[in-house]
């Protein structure tokens, strides 16, 4: 791990994790891990006084990210390669917090089903259209100091009128 190779291997074996069918005592453990992981990455945060403190956080983050969406791919397929043979197919981690959910009742899962697809749904709508309008904050923002070199370069005479109009 000394040469760097911490990183790749931990992705190597979360692709893995999407590829290879896990027991369920696997998936109950990385299920156990990823909520401990949470938790300990949400309590150094909330303790950190200064962003510094917590330097290694985007790193972190997009780790346990990525460590999520395998587990969260790794339980689907489980699910629903495994679900026909019982509840604890894919672990009790999963059948606990579907029970623990719907409490039995199936109209009471399609409801809250609904409630985090809609939620889901908003979440990437408005993330989206921020992500367009920082786009066009920093398009506009570059605008200026564009047609100024334009400028700059014309009145130097390193281009022509026509070719400061083709780059306006």
């Amino acid at each position: 791990m000394r040469n760097g190779l911490g990183a790749p291997l931990l992705l190597v074996l979360m692709l893995a994790m999407m590829v290879v069918p896990l027991p369920p005592i696997a998936l109950d453990m990385l299920f156990t891990f990823n909520i401990a992981l949470s938790l300990v990455v949400m309590m150094v945060v909330i303790y950190a006084l200064r962003p510094l403190d917590f330097a290694m956080f985007p790193t972190v983050l997009l780790l346990a990210t990525l460590m999520r969406l395998a587990l969260n791919v790794a339980s689907t397929r489980v699910v629903l390669l495994e679900g026909h043979t019982g509840t604890g197919a894919a672990g009790k981690v999963i059948e606990s917090f579907g029970e623990f959910v719907i409490g039995g009742n199936y109209a009471v899962g399609l409801v809250v089903f609904a409630i985090l697809v809609i939620v889901n749904f908003v979440v990437v709508t408005k993330g989206a259209g921020r992500v367009s309008e920082v786009s066009a904050r920093f398009t506009l923002d570059a605008m200026p100091g564009k047609q100024m070199a334009i400028d700059a370069d014309l009145n130097a005479g390193l281009i022509t009128q026509d070719e400061a109009r083709t780059r306006r």
